[in-house]
Order: C-alpha cells, then structure tokens, then sequence
C-alpha cells in the first residue's frame, strides 16, 4: 500500500486513531484551513450501514454537525454533476454539468459526445476515455476556491482526487492546481507544469503500482458480507479481497490504494505549501474515488465494501492526525457526489425480487431503429437518429429532422418507452422549461422536479427517459462494472453532510439539507460574502443551541 500520510507504511487493520472529544465551546476562531472532501458513491445507505462501526477519521467527523440526509437534489446523480454542486452552491441546472456526459450537435468533429471536462476544441481529441483534453471550461459558475481567491489573491486552493472529474468541478476555474492520479501519479492539465512536491511523490505512486497486492485481511465484522455472487458472465463478486496485478490500474483505483494515494498527496501538498498558515484562509479540496470504482466493479454490499469502508475510516483519521500536528485550525466538510445502489442479483437475494438490468431495448441505438421503421426517417450508423450515453436520462434527435418530424418522432417515442414495464416517464425538454424549481424540501421533489434541477436548456436532450426503481441501467455485468447510479430516486440522490472543527458542539440534524448548502455554509466560516441570488443554497447554522454560524438569519432561508 501506499505510504500514509503519516509517513509510515499502514493496513487497514492497524489500531485505529481515536477521535478527539469536542468541547462545548461555540466562539471559535476562523479557520485558515478549509478541508472539503468529497468520497465518491458513498451514500447515506452506506453511511448508515457502517456508522456504528466508525472509529478513525470518520468517528471524529460524527463528533461535529452531523446531516445524514443530504441531498444531491437534481435527477443526473453522476459523478461530474454531483460533484459541480458541492462547492459551488447551485444545482448542474446552474453549474451547466448537466451529465458525465451529453451531446453536442453542434461540434465541428465527428464525435458529437461531450465529456462534462473536457475542451472539444481541441484538435485531434475526442470524448472517449484517455482521448481528451481536460478542460474546466463547461463549468459555468466560480467554486469556492474561485470566490476565495476573487475576494483575497493570497488565498491557495489545491484540488487532489482519483478522478480528474472530480479535482476539475470542486477545485474550479483559478485553483493553484486540480491534481488526479493516473498511471503515472498524479498529472494536471496538458502543458500545465505539475508542483515540485508531486513530481517528487510521484515515482513512490508509480513504484507502488508496479507492485502486485496480495489479498487484504477480511476485519472480523465483515464476515458476513462474504459471500460470492454469481453473474450471468460466470464471474462473481462479493467475496473479494482486492488482489492486483502489477500495474493494473483499475484495480489500483477500485480499492484502498487508490485513497491512500490520494490522501497522501493531499497532506504532502499541505505541508509543503504551508497550507493553513498564510494570511489568508486555504482551501484543500479532497475527492476520494475509490468507493464509487468498488461500487462499480463489486457492488456495495460485499466484502469488498466492507473492506474498503474499515480502510477509509482508518486513512482519514492518519490524515486527519497530521493535520492535528501542524497545529493550525481548520475545518472539515464530507459528502458524496452521489449515492448508489447494489447490483440486482445480490438484491434479488436480498429480499427485493422487483431488482433488475435494463433491457437493451430500451438503448439509445434500438430506440432508434424502431423509431425509424415506424415513421420511415433516415437513421445509420454515421448519421444517427437518435443518440444518448445510455438507457436512461439524456436523449438527443438528429438535427436533420423538420419541426413537424421531430414532433411527430417524441410522440411516437412516448408511445414506445411508455408501453415498456421498466419505464417511469418520459420528460421532453419543454415539459422541462415549463416546469419551476421547486422551493420544497428535496425529498418532497417529484421526478419531473429532480430533472428540472439537471436541466440546461443549451446542454440538455430533446426528452429524457426515467427508469422505474431498482433497475439497473447496465444490460449485462461485466468484469469491473456490475452497478452503477444516475437515477432519480432517493438511493442515488441521499448522501451524509458531515463538519467538524476542533471545540465544536456535536449535534445531529436528521432533515433534509442539500449539497447546494456546503458553499453557503464554508463561505460564512471565513465571512467571505456571497450575493444570494447567485446560488440556490442556504448557510446551515453549525453552532448546536445558541448563536449562529450564519449571517444575518440566513440559516433561516431555505426549502420547507
């Protein structure tokens, strides 16, 4: 495993660090150092499921504001949106990150889709994996780093995850750098000169993933989450124990190497950048994404998840003890991006027969092709009828088409998907114009509100298609991907809300809050001033009884 960040080479079975009791104080000074993490996939199933076992770096973060049921309140609950929503404080409906991934029509290359990072102008790129130019330029409104930097230029904002996504979204338009691992380390942009401190790391990265693992220990209370679950395909999850290959990185990012890497180079960047001890406050931006590439491979109900949950309790209290020896007072925030939801086969024996994988038909390429039969209209290959990224959310009719065609073809649709058992709804882009954000709270949201929340009127499809519960939208499992999320229900959408600070009063609020508050509520930590109508999120009071950790009664404004 890679080097901790405490220095010494740790497992995820060594003694955990125990979390520092709290104080009852309430005037606390202001923070030099914002910490925001962000772990992908983890939900609030997740966080309910493994809370009392908790007793490193997440049984501190229990000891501060604890808000088990946030929300990532849009429809498109992936990775790029879910992420454009935690430090900017405006749903993707604002942010413009409307999907990882959609359609754009108008592009001059022959690849029409567009990755939510990407820079499509770029010549000789394209959206696929590993064939764009990373590009924070779809983002459409400033992050927090952004507005510290605009209100005080001795502010630094370092962004360090897993996943280029998810460095880009929160760290933002002026960070000092968006950092994410690769097979190389960690890179940046092209042509973007990385700092001193990763070019030093990076070789131990590298060294780490030549070295093939062995299997992890199983912790004792994993047990009963051990247990193989066939797939269609032959293979099967659930009993595994992170065996790797020598540089496979996949299977390096879909286990506890990936957020140990992560971790380390966050607190390598602290301590040699002095975050935290400037005059101004610092902002180091976190995203561990390993639990969402275990979520994918394994499913987040086995032992693999098991392992992985023990291990990132463990990495985050050795994180959150260095940051305790610099002696600088900062502030935690962690969330999610988005939630999930375990693979079919495992939840049909699980007590949930209705589990199941979308059926093919229902993808962008068949969908086509029966809208073309009926209503005689070109489609090919090259020139398709119809496009998506999927089985569900964003769909895209071909430009080609005449008003009159392209009314009569989203009829004919209706009638198609409407008829099939595994759809919900069907929402056209003008049902979606028509429709206002809602001002409720986020779990009285109907599905068409949720997708008002995603929806960019120069970004967004034609229609967008809504699965019904618990189907998976992945047709068949395959090695490394088995489940997924992005849907509108509330497993992919509840995330936890965590913040804690040295001297804090713990409590616990158990309604709903949203990720569009963290912005709001980090901003008045420091006094930095938002214009309201800017955002759609609200400062939540971090102070348990008495006071108010907002200004000017804003943590009274907000969904009912």
């Amino acid at each position: 495993m890679v080097a901790s960040p405490a220095g010494a080479q740790k497992t995820i079975n060594d003694p955990p660090v125990r979390a520092e009791p709290a104080s009852g104080a309430t005037a606390l000074p202001t923070p030099k150092l914002i910490v925001a993490i962000s772990v992908d996939q983890f939900s609030a199933d997740l966080f309910s499921e493994y809370r009392n076992r908790f007793s490193g770096g997440m049984g501190r973060l229990m000891q501060g504001a604890v808000f088990p049921q946030g929300f990532q309140s849009h429809g498109a609950t992936e990775t790029c949106p879910g992420h454009s929503t935690i430090l900017t404080g405006s749903h993707p409906s604002r942010t413009g990150i409307i999907a990882n991934n959609w359609y754009d029509l108008t592009l001059a290359r022959a690849d029409k889709r567009v990755y939510c990072a990407e820079d499509p102008r770029v010549a000789g790129t394209s959206s696929a994996s590993g064939k764009y130019a990373p590009s924070v330029q779809y983002l459409k409104v400033p992050t927090l780093g952004d507005r510290m930097k605009a209100a005080n230029p001795a502010a630094r904002v370092y962004a360090v995850a897993g996943k280029d996504r998810a460095a880009i979204m929160m760290g933002g338009h002026t960070s000092d750098a968006n950092l994410w691992l690769s097979a190389q380390g960690f890179t940046s942009y092209r042509g973007t000169a990385l700092p001193a401190v990763v070019e030093r790391a990076n070789p131990a990265i590298r060294a780490a993933l030549a070295t093939p693992r062995t299997g992890m220990i199983l912790p004792d209370d994993c047990t009963g989450q051990d247990r193989a679950v066939p797939l269609a395909n032959g293979a099967s999850v659930g009993a595994g124990r992170f065996v790797r290959k020598a540089d496979d990185l996949r299977a390096f990012l879909a286990s506890p190497e990936g957020d140990g890497a992560t971790l380390a180079m966050a607190a390598a960047i602290r301590a040699d950048r002095k975050l935290g001890e400037g005059s101004a406050t610092d902002l180091l931006i976190v995203g561990l994404s390993a639990t969402d590439y275990v979520g994918h491979a394994y499913g987040t109900e086995g032992a693999e998840m098991c392992i992985q949950m023990h291990a990132l309790d463990q990495q985050l209290g050795q994180f959150f003890t260095q940051l305790d020896a610099s002696g600088i007072p900062y502030v935690v925030m962690l969330t999610a991006d988005h939630g999930g939801h375990d693979l079919p086969e495992r939840n049909r024996d699980n007590a949930m027969p209705t589990a199941a994988r979308v059926d093919d038909a229902l993808s962008p390429v068949a969908l086509g092709k029966q809208l073309a039969a009926r209503l005689h209209l070109p489609n090919s290959d090259a020139s398709p009828l119809l496009m998506g990224d999927g089985s569900f959310g964003d769909f895209y009719l071909s430009r080609s088409l005449t008003p009159r065609q392209k009314t009569a073809a989203l009829a004919e649709l209706r009638r198609i998907v409407m008829a099939h058992p595994q759809v919900e709804a069907m929402i056209t882009a003008s049902e979606l114009r028509a429709t206002p954000l809602s001002t409720q709270s986020p779990e009285r949201w109907t599905a068409r509100e949720r997708l008002r929340a995603s929806f960019d009127p120069s970004r967004s499809g034609d229609f967008l298609l809504v699965l019904k519960p618990r189907v998976t939208p992945i047709p068949e499992a395959n090695v490394g991907y088995v489940a997924t999320h992005g849907s509108v229900w509330d497993y992919d959408r509840r995330v936890p809300m965590l913040f804690w600070r040295k001297g804090m009063t713990g409590f616990e609020q158990p309604n709903p809050v949203r990720t569009v508050d963290i912005l709001p509520t980090l901003a008045a930590l420091i006094n930095l001033p938002l214009a309201r109508a800017e955002i759609d999120g609200r400062c939540l009071d971090l102070i348990a009884g008495p006071g108010n950790s907002c200004s000017a009664g804003a943590a009274d404004q907000g969904p009912q």
